[in-house]
C-alpha cells in the first residue's frame, strides 16, 4: 500500500513539529527548573492538542492522529512538571520570595 504524498508532507511535518518540544521536556524533567515557564501557555497548548488529536481520530487522518498524540505526551507532561517542580520552588521559598515565583 503506497500512501499519498500528502501523507509524507504530514507525517514529516508532524515529527518536526512533535520533536520540537523534546529537547524542552528533556531540560525540564533533567533540572527541574521551570521558574521562566509559563503555566497558561502550557495548559492552552495541552487543550489545543488535545483538540487537534480528537479533530484527526474524527477525519481519520494518521499523520494528525500520531503527531497529535506523541505532541499530547510531551505537551502534558511539561504542564505536570511544571505544576509540580513550581509547587516544590514555591513551597522552599521564603515567604517574602513566594509572591514573585506565582
Amino acid at each position: 500500500m503506497e500512501l499519498p504524498v500528502t501523507e509524507y508532507i504530514g507525517l514529516a511535518a508532524g515529527t518536526l513539529t512533535t520533536a520540537a518540544y523534546l529537547p524542552q521536556v528533556w531540560r525540564t524533567w533533567r533540572t527541574k527548573a521551570v521558574e521562566d515557564i509559563s503555566l497558561a501557555m502550557y495548559w492552552a497548548m495541552t487543550i489545543g492538542v488535545g483538540l487537534w488529536l480528537v479533530y484527526g481520530i474524527a477525519i481519520r487522518a494518521a499523520a494528525v492522529v500520531i503527531a497529535n498524540a506523541v505532541s499530547l505526551l510531551l505537551v502534558g507532561g511539561m504542564l505536570r512538571m511544571r505544576i509540580r517542580y513550581g509547587r516544590r520552588a514555591r513551597e522552599a521559598a521564603p515567604l517574602a520570595e513566594r509572591s514573585a515565583l506565582r
